[in-house]
């Protein structure tokens, strides 16, 4: 898998309404799932899975960070607890290189 963060979201060019707040609550994820993955049932799986583990770790971004997590095509034969292990290990690489570690 391959994760890209973009630690400070950038401000809306167009005024705030009701149904858009300024800065949404939280960490946000999105998910890139792309067809060398495998065919649609496939794709919707790892999607799942990849949701699953991200949600357990989302807290370790800062509140106005996105993530995008893009799935590489070994991921439709792993697990949960693989995929599980690889987002830490991309995580703990992405915030150490941040903080200066």
């Amino acid at each position: 898998m391959v994760l890209h963060l973009l630690p400070e979201r950038p401000t809306a060019a167009a005024p705030p309404s009701p149904s858009r707040p300024v800065h949404p609550a939280g960490a946000r994820a999105g998910f890139v799932v792309g067809k060398s993955v495998g065919n649609s049932v496939v794709r919707h799986r790892v999607t799942r899975q990849l949701r699953a583990v991200v949600r357990a770790e989302l807290d370790r971004l800062p509140a106005s960070a996105d993530l995008v997590v893009r799935a590489r095509p070994e991921a439709a034969t792993a697990g949960s607890a693989v995929l599980q292990r690889d987002l830490r290990s991309g995580l703990d690489r992405l915030l150490g290189r941040r903080d200066g570690r």
